[in-house]
């Protein structure tokens, strides 16, 4: 059975769009702990260090979601559409960055913890340009 023809695939597509956002970037945010802890751990790189390259890595996973699937009635797909949503998500990560900072060097919380909020307060700012922006159909 095709994930596309049904199961899980079609039961996705079926969710109200904030949710699917929540799916999308609940993986993507999955992804980049994942890769920030096991960075950290495996090779004792800085968490601040660990968390570029996880970025990068959630970035692919997230933009594939969400041209598949949250923002896929846009039919906005392509080289364009992938740098505007490269630009939120920079954005984005820059906003994480500092936050991740203030986190981990003035409130002195573990690294994990702190990535994990601070990836839910950026997310609705993400949704926001992602939807008016990156996103957005345009007409040729």
């Amino acid at each position: 059975m095709s994930l596309a023809a049904g199961g899980p695939w079609a039961l996705l597509q079926r969710l109200p769009q904030g949710l699917q956002f929540i799916v999308v970037g609940g993986a993507a945010a999955a992804t980049h702990l994942a890769v920030v802890g096991l960075l950290v751990a495996l090779s004792g790189m800085p968490p601040l260090a660990a968390n570029v390259l996880a970025f990068l890595v959630a970035f692919t996973v997230s933009y594939a979601g969400h041209a598949r699937l949250t923002f896929a009635r846009a039919q906005a797909r392509g080289p364009a559409v992938a740098a505007r949503y490269f630009a939120v998500a920079c954005l984005s990560f820059g906003a994480n960055e500092v936050l991740y900072f203030i986190a981990l060097h003035w409130l002195h919380w573990h690294y994990f913890w702190s990535l994990a909020g601070v990836l839910v307060l950026v997310a609705v700012g993400t949704f926001v340009l992602s939807k008016c922006w990156a996103f957005k159909a345009r007409t040729p």
